[in-house]
């Protein structure tokens, strides 16, 4: 057994500017900093926690880096657009967002799902970030 079998995960996303990344995350998102330390600010999401930190460099942007599972994407989506959040088009060989959702077909077999809708937003400081919803 690997010593990390049992680690917790924990995501890391640069942020250059780290007051306008809170200012995004508290407006946009609805989500404030359990915690705070220099050059860096805690979130909790269910069980589960991720950290912004402050940067020199950029997120290429180019991937998803981090992903909020949601019980209801049509929601999460249109509440989020109401705070201003942009999502992406994507127009791929086999990935097509319509109204900025995108149905993927095919699911890891241990989530009992046998698909994902899943849409995708940046943050203020370039990072792609994703909503997604398994289907079952």
């Amino acid at each position: 057994m690997s010593a990390l079998s049992h680690a917790r995960i924990a995501t890391r996303l640069p942020a250059q500017d780290l007051d306008r990344a809170r200012r995004f995350y508290s407006e946009k998102l609805g989500l404030d900093p359990v915690d705070e330390r220099p050059g860096g600010l805690l979130y909790r999401c269910g069980g589960s926690h991720f950290a912004l930190f402050r940067s020199a460099g950029a997120s290429s942007g180019t991937f998803t880096q981090m992903a909020f599972e949601v019980d209801d994407i049509d929601a999460a989506v249109t509440e989020l657009e109401g705070h201003g959040v942009v999502f992406e088009t994507v127009d791929l060989p086999g990935l097509r967002t319509v109204d900025g959702v995108a149905d993927i077909e095919g699911n890891y077999p241990s989530k009992g799902a046998r698909g994902e809708r899943a849409a995708w937003f940046r943050d203020s400081e370039g990072n792609m970030l994703g909503v997604g919803q398994p289907v079952r």
